[in-house]
């Protein structure tokens, strides 16, 4: 019976040969393409819950637009389309991976434009419309650009891959996150006091422009060696192929163990996932400016997460992704009490840098760790669609319970609210706990 994840051997390389990795031509082509992954998340999420409140709407309501992101934890629906079927003229002058790529890109700068030229205090209807355009966009987007990081590199090389993906990743974040309230400050008349929606719209419109780094890249980049696919004769066995095989071939591999590793996967990122969506109107209710928040937690704490993700890839390679999954875990849950001892303190700026300081550590060795987890559980001739799966597991359930963070918050308060989501992350310890085992009895 296979094993949960099939990692290098622990301690094959030296240091220097860990860290040469990041230099191999595979690892530094997910720069920019992480940062085309990166750049629309925290617009329909994060920045947007920012915009959103300081626009006057409420937390119980922006909690429940948070579902927007749960287009992220359905994209295995039509990852098989993406995996398969090929696009007309596209794919033939660009292949199967970048043709995908360049479409969905264009879908998330037509969003992004859509949603700059609409105003939430007149109609909140229309903006969402755009931003699950953007979240459609972005997940097709990830689904390809999953397939094309498996695809680029061996196993062994995909924690490195995953570290260097998440460094255009979290560079974009800065940019969507940092970036847009640094532009949408500066674009504010002077001397007008209150809410300037012409400022989020100048905002928003430079971050569809942003996209261009990945379109760029998609025309400058080389398809990864296509993988031979067996004739169908008929459209029922194309969608058999498509649809049916990939989930087949998973659960024949894994048999019984696929039911603790897909548990693992649908709350690992639990705490993270449900704390993020209020993190924000947060900022907002503490009194932080734009500025404030975005000098420390845009930029400085996304930082702080590619130090995580960098460590976090070497320490995957040195002692194996299992324990780093569990170091990430305890500190993901555990930095979520910083965030409740920050509420009891208002507007206290040390003390913020001090928690993202913390947190983003924490949750840059978890990602890391974890992109390399799920990576390994894949078989490269359903890349696509089994990689969407295993990460839209990932998201399902936090996504839907991060709903009802705001109206938790409206009723409860912000201390705790952060500590029930870290109590959340007590369950994912005894399932890597229980993975762990059964990875190193099928090894044995």
């Amino acid at each position: 019976m296979p094993p949960a994840t099939s990692p290098a051997p622990a301690g094959r390389r030296s240091w220097r040969e860990a860290w040469l990795i990041y230099l191999e031509p595979a690892s530094l082509r997910m720069l920019t393409l992480g940062f085309s992954a990166g750049l629309p998340l925290l617009l329909v999420l994060g920045t947007l819950s920012f915009w959103l409140r300081e626009a006057g709407v409420d937390r119980t309501t922006i909690g429940y637009l948070s579902w927007v992101g749960l287009a992220y934890a359905f994209k295995w629906v039509w990852a098989p389309l993406v995996d398969r079927l090929p696009l007309p003229l596209l794919t033939r002058t660009l292949g199967r991976r970048r043709s995908w790529l360049l479409l969905s890109q264009a879908m998330v700068m037509a969003g992004l434009a859509g949603m700059a030229f609409n105003d939430p205090r007149i109609a909140l209807t229309p903006m969402v419309w755009c931003a699950l355009a953007v979240a459609f966009g972005s997940a097709t987007q990830d689904i390809a650009l999953d397939a094309f990081r498996i695809e680029s590199a061996d196993t062994e090389r995909q924690a490195a891959l995953s570290a260097t993906y998440q460094t255009g990743y979290r560079l974009a974040m800065i940019w969507a996150g940092a970036g847009v309230l640094w532009v949408a400050a500066r674009a504010e008349v002077a001397g007008v006091a209150g809410y300037q929606q012409g400022a989020w719209q100048t905002a928003y419109l430079v971050m569809a422009a942003s996209m261009l780094v990945g379109t760029v890249t998609v025309l400058l980049s080389r398809e990864p060696a296509p993988r031979p696919l067996p004739p169908a004769r008929n459209a029922a066995q194309w969608l058999h192929g498509a649809l049916i095989e990939p989930f087949a071939d998973f659960l024949g591999r894994y048999r019984w163990q696929a039911v603790l590793i897909l548990a693992l996967i649908a709350v690992y990122r639990i705490s993270d996932v449900v704390m993020g969506i209020m993190a924000n109107p947060f900022y907002v209710d503490m009194g932080y400016s734009k500025d404030e928040v975005a000098a420390v937690t845009k930029v400085f704490g996304v930082l702080m997460t590619l130090a995580g993700a960098f460590l976090g890839g070497v320490l995957a390679l040195r002692i194996g992704v299992m324990r780093v999954l569990m170091l990430g875990a305890v500190l993901s849950a555990a930095s979520n009490l910083l965030f409740a001892w920050l509420g009891t303190r208002g507007h206290d700026l040390t003390g913020l840098i001090f928690v993202i300081s913390a947190d983003n550590l924490a949750g840059g060795i978890a990602s890391a760790a974890f992109i390399a987890y799920l990576s390994g559980l894949t078989n490269v001739q359903y890349s696509a669609t089994q990689y969407a799966l295993l990460s839209s597991v990932m998201l399902l359930l936090p996504k839907w319970i991060a709903g009802f963070s705001g109206r938790f918050v409206d009723a409860n308060g912000y201390t705790e609210f952060f500590v029930g989501t870290a109590l959340l992350g007590l369950p994912v310890l005894l399932l890597v706990a229980l993975v762990s085992r059964l990875k190193t009895e099928s090894s044995a």
